[in-house]
This record gives structure tokens, C-alpha cells and sequence, in this order.
């Protein structure tokens, strides 16, 4: 059922993206030749006016065929209209993708609620707290960005890691106050891997630290602790308690853990490790909202995914990301089936909700992407048409052919790799 949902939501993406393309075309009066859903060998087509209607076999891509790179400028072809009319095009697939973003995020916002960036606890004698930051204060900038939900802060600092001094401005009875103050450092003794404390089922790891003695020792990401130092764990929860009770000292202690139906003794000594905290905590809750309340945040939590996707990207440029943290249809219905399967006991609104998250990133993500200023992209194009804009003359139609041809084929190598890289992880 997972990977059919997965198949349905990038359907539904891609649909959305090439409609937009669609009926902007027809509403200039450009000629489309194909207008097409998924890829390869067609299995079910139509004609209707001038317009073939085609189902293809693979269930990923899609498109509509306009003639844009070719030297045709007859009456009703792509270059005979306008380059404003040709932009408006082209701009139409991605633009289409941020309102079914927009479309998918009001109506989560609407059943779930939202989580304003609202100070929930300030911890007595840190720095926050002598820098005058109050519970209640709500945060709408956030080290030189402005925020609107935990989630933001949540992000922010899960990709780039925790500050070391903090600059905040929060709003507080109509007012907004800077207020800059140093994190607070936090010594203890950690094993390198984390667990969801607060999640029912059992004690999975959900991520090992490299070089930590959790990783040294081979433990994997997906390993269930069933004991430590002899006292069976059953739950997430049952090892927070444990945790809580026996915090980890410096001193070596037992681990057993299950991996693929097998048990595993391993003996780890926890290292030292300095980080630092807010000294402070905002809310990562979800908030019900009146109707509109839930347009705005709707629009935010567009804002919020299309961010994630920015900071991503910035991270592949600067080379903190790689090739390998890259995840292609493969890779994004693996994610999806893993989703379906873990929220599928919490209720079916807990999933559908789950799944409708998964769409508004994947339809924000496409929209980012595709505006990318790089050949055969539509970004690409929008570059070609804003030049003749400019120039206010054509760019040579074979030239410009070339360069998304050339696009194209290295647009393919890296969905190959990728491809190669998800199915890989699979194993």
C-alpha cells in the first residue's frame, strides 16, 4: 500500500507540474502536440483537437510537448508568441507546484494546527535567561532569519548544528526585543546513538554518530536495544526510564541489541562530549487555528518546506552534502512506504496527514528545482527567455537546442547515479 500511495503522490506532482505548462500554453493559443503522464511505451492515448492525451508505462514523469526548441514560428507554435507569453509558460509548471504546496499545506494546517514559534521554558541562572528572554516571548527572528515556526529553529539547526551565541528577536506585547546571549555548555557522557524516547514501540536506533563508541562498536542505524547491563528493554520508553535512572558515567556497560531476527552482546565505554544548549525551549507542538490562522500558517509552512529545500541545496554546493544524500523516485518511495508503515498504527488521520506532508515537500521541492537556472531545466529556459527579453532578439533556436540537449544527458547520468545509490540502500 506504501509504495501505490508513493506512485500516487509523485504522480499527482508531476501531473500538477505539467498541467501548469498545459493550460497556460492553451490559454496563449500555443499548439501542444503531447500532453503526456509518466514515461516510456504508452498504453492508453487519445487525440482530441491537436492534442495527443497519452498514459505512459513507467509510472514517473510526465509531459507536455510545445515545440519549444524548434524553428517553427507558424501560427500557434511555441516561438511565435510572445517571449512574456513564453515565459509565462515555462514559469507556470513550478508556479503550479507552490499552489499545490500551498493547497496541501492549508489543509494540514487546517486538521493539525501549527507550532508559533512560542518560548515554552527559559532554564534559571543561563545566559538566556540574564539576557531577559521570558516564557511566552515568541521568536520571529532567529540567528539573522526570520521564523515563524519551532520547526524553522528545529531545521536551522539540525542542518548547520547549534550556535554558540545566540541572536534572537522575539516579539513580546506588541514589541520586538534583540537579544543576544552565549549557549550554554553541556558536558556528559554519550554512546553516539539516539532513539525516539517519546515514540511507542520498541528501542530503535534511529541514528549513530560517526566515530562515536555506538558506531566503533558496529551498531547501525535500525538495531532494537533489547538490554543494557542486564535489564531488558522492551520500549523507547522503557529506555528513557532506564536512561533517567543510570545515566551514563564513564563506565563500560553491556549492550544487547537485535538486528534482522538475531541478538548481538557488544561492550561500549561512553565518551565525554561538550555541546551547548539554547538554555531555553520553543514549542514544536501543533496549535489548532481558526480559518485565518490557517491561511497564514498555510502559507508559512510553504515557506518552511520551500526553505528546507534552499538550505539543502546550499549544503550540496558547499560540499556538506554529497551525491550519496541524494534520493531519487526510488529512494522518495522507500521514504514514503517506511512513513505509510510507521504512522499506519496511529490512526488513519495520522497518516493521511503524514502522507499529505510527504506531497508538499516533494511539489515544493520539484517547484525549487525546476526554477535552477541549469539546462533542460525550466529554469534554464526562463535564462534563454529573460536574455532575448533583454536583447529583444531571439537566441539561436539550434544553439539554445544544444545546450538543453547537453543539459538533458547530464541530467540523466546523475538520475542513473542516483538510481544506482537508492536501490543500493536497499540491500
Amino acid at each position: 500500500m506504501g509504495i501505490l500511495i508513493a506512485v500516487l503522490i509523485l504522480g499527482l506532482v508531476i501531473i500538477v507540474h505539467e498541467l501548469g505548462h498545459f493550460l497556460l500554453a492553451k490559454a496563449n493559443g500555443i499548439r501542444v502536440d503531447e500532453f503526456s503522464v509518466g514515461m516510456g511505451p504508452r498504453l492508453l492515448t487519445t487525440v482530441k483537437g491537436e492534442t495527443r492525451y497519452s498514459l505512459k508505462a513507467i509510472p514517473f514523469g510526465g509531459s507536455c510537448m510545445m515545440g519549444e526548441d524548434e524553428e517553427d514560428y507558424t501560427e500557434g507554435s511555441f516561438n511565435s508568441k510572445s517571449v512574456w507569453a513564453r515565459i509565462s509558460v515555462i514559469a507556470a509548471g513550478p508556479i503550479f507546484n507552490f499552489i499545490l504546496a500551498l493547497v496541501g499545506a492549508v489543509i494540514v494546517v487546517s486538521v493539525m494546527g501549527s507550532d508559533p514559534s512560542t518560548v515554552t521554558a527559559v532554564q534559571e541562572g543561563t545566559p538566556a535567561a540574564e539576557a531577559g528572554l521570558q516564557e511566552g516571548d515568541r521568536i520571529v527572528e532567529y540567528q539573522g532569519r526570520s521564523v515563524s515556526i519551532g520547526r524553522e529553529i528545529n531545521l536551522r539547526d539540525t542542518l548547520f548544528g547549534s550556535p554558540q551565541t545566540y541572536e534572537l528577536v522575539v516579539e513580546r506585547d506588541g514589541e520586538e526585543i534583540e537579544l543576544t546571549f552565549d549557549a550554554v555548555e553541556v558536558k556528559q557522557y554519550l554512546m553516539g546513538y539516539s532513539y525516539y524516547p517519546n515514540q511507542e514501540g520498541p528501542a530503535e536506533i534511529v541514528s549513530v554518530t560517526q566515530s562515536s563508541p555506538a558506531d566503533q562498536a558496529g551498531l547501525q542505524v535500525g538495531d532494537t536495544i533489547t538490554s543494557i547491563n542486564g535489564t531488558k528493554i522492551s520500549t523507547n520508553q522503557e529506555l528513557a526510564s532506564y536512561m533517567e535512572e543510570n545515566p551514563w558515567d564513564g563506565s563500560e556497560a553491556s549492550i544487547t541489541y537485535s538486528r534482522d531476527g538475531l541478538e548481538y552482546d557488544i561492550t561500549l565505554t561512553p565518551e565525554m562530549t561538550t555541546s551547548y544548549g539554547p538554555g531555553f525551549a520553543y514549542n514544536l507542538a501543533r496549535e489548532k487555528l481558526s480559518a485565518a490562522e490557517s491561511l497564514k500558517y498555510g502559507c508559512i509552512e510553504v515557506k518552511f518546506w520551500v526553505g528546507s529545500v534552499f538550505d539543502s541545496l546550499k549544503l550540496l554546493v558547499t560540499g556538506q552534502l554529497g551525491i550519496n544524500d541524494m534520493a531519487g523516485p526510488v529512494g522518495i518511495v522507500q521514504v514514503v512506504d517506511d512513513t505509510y508503515q510507521e504512522t499506519r498504527s496511529d490512526g488513519i488521520l495520522i497518516t493521511v496527514m503524514s502522507m499529505m506532508n510527504i506531497l508538499i515537500l516533494l511539489s515544493a521541492n520539484l517547484g525549487v528545482v525546476n526554477l535552477i537556472p541549469l539546462p533542460a531545466l525550466d529554469g534554464g529556459r526562463l535564462v534563454f527567455l529573460i536574455i532575448e527579453a533583454v536583447r529583444r532578439k531571439p537566441v539561436n533556436k539550434n544553439a539554445e537546442a544544444m545546450v538543453h540537449f547537453v543539459g538533458m544527458m547530464l541530467l540523466m547520468v546523475l538520475m542513473v547515479v542516483i538510481l544506482f545509490n537508492d536501490v543500493k540502500r536497499l540491500f
